[in-house]
């Protein structure tokens, strides 16, 4: 969660989660973790900074201080932190930026040994002035460490994700009475984008949604186009709202009208898929036995070479981040994860299914956070 920093209170979950971080850098054989801007900043910190071109590193040494170097115009957000922390402020001038990273590497004990950063996050500029200051070190890749924490949500988490299910569901529910034929791909995304700033989302999505018709929904990550909405197409939304931090990430698929009987019966099959992949979630379960699940119902109905991406992918502060629901991976599942289940068959000229939801591991099972139709629905006539 991202609660006010002007309140210090006893429920902060900061403290808590670095002392997780500790452990699971010992269990990683990492001394230190460097991170730049980034939902696992703010997981670990609360603190939230904007990428650009002044650097911000917060560096992570188990049973130490949190070190943070930030432009001085920053250094306000650090006065109410419930935690101990050293800051390397700097200012305007770029030449004293480096004896800033210097001073911060040495009180962090950086100067050797293997600090883990985000492979995916972690810019050059950032990473040039962590190697010029800290030259003996080596930095590593800390996936592994980070995707220990962040994969096991707790109440609170389930909670926000909960919420902004709700909030997206909401905005698509308004949005369909206004869909109609001739109506453009990006004229319905631009609603939609209203309507879920209007129920409750954060301005900032997961992503912009995605709204594909016909052909086009053939392309499973298919960017709105001017193309409008014809009598016979099928209709994939796939959007997601924010809220507190969190994430949803919903797909539904609709007819304009009557579609081709094999365009109804791919939408059944998927639909069959996406129940099977659901239901097949619970605690010791494999990532890998869960998409056979969904994936054997599309197998079994001839349409597998159709089937052309992961049954699904974590969910929580970022739309995509560990587990990933997919073969190959022996990852078993425990309470806490939250991740989509969202099978499809796309087929190339013609049009694509996919259906879409979120789901969280409990002890007994499984809980759906989202509870949208799943049924083939007729709109826009």
């Amino acid at each position: 969660m991202s609660p006010d920093l002007s309140e210090k209170t006893a429920a902060s979950p900061f403290p808590g989660r670095q002392s997780k971080l500790a452990t699971a850098l010992y269990n990683t054989n990492l001394e230190a973790l460097a991170l730049n801007p980034s939902p696992s900043l703010k997981y670990l910190t609360g603190l939230e900074f904007h990428l650009m071109e002044r650097p911000v590193v917060a560096l992570f040494k188990p049973h130490s201080p949190v070190v943070l170097v930030l432009p001085e115009l920053e250094s306000g957000k650090t006065s109410q932190l419930d935690y101990p922390v050293q800051v390397f402020p700097y200012g305007e001038d770029p030449d004293s930026w480096q004896a800033a990273f210097r001073q911060a590497a040495h009180a962090s004990g950086l100067e050797s040994g293997r600090t883990g950063i985000e492979p995916g996050r972690m810019r050059v500029l950032e990473l040039r002035f962590l190697e010029e200051a800290a030259a003996q070190a080596q930095f590593v890749s800390a996936e592994q460490s980070i995707a220990e924490l962040r994969m096991y949500k707790d109440s609170a988490e389930i909670s926000a994700m909960r919420k902004a299910a709700q909030i997206a569901q909401q905005a698509l529910q308004a949005t369909l009475p206004m869909i109609k034929t001739g109506m453009t791909e990006r004229q319905l995304a631009a609603e939609l984008t209203q309507q879920l700033l209007r129920a409750g989302s954060q301005p900032e999505l997961p992503f912009f949604p995605i709204v594909s018709a016909g052909p086009n929904s053939a392309n499973p990550h298919a960017t709105p186009t001017e193309r409008q909405l014809q009598p016979g197409d099928l209709l994939l939304i796939d959007y997601g709202a924010s809220y507190q931090g969190y994430i949803s990430d919903i797909t539904r698929t609709f007819a304009v009208g009557q579609v081709q009987d094999e365009l109804a019966r791919i939408h059944a099959i998927v639909q069959q898929a996406n129940q099977a992949g659901r239901q097949a979630v619970q605690p010791g379960v494999t990532a890998e036995q869960v998409d056979a699940a969904a994936r054997s119902v599309i197998d079994e109905a001839g349409y597998g070479q159709y089937f052309i991406h992961r049954t699904g992918h974590g969910l929580g502060m970022e739309a995509h981040e560990p587990p990933y629901i997919r073969a190959g991976n022996s990852l078993r599942l425990a309470s806490g994860m939250t991740f989509t289940i969202e099978p499809g068959i796309y087929l190339p000229g013609r049009g694509g299914v996919r259906i879409e939801d979120n789901v969280v591991v409990s002890d007994q099972g499984f809980k759906s956070l989202t509870d949208l139709p799943r049924d083939l629905i007729r709109i826009g006539m």
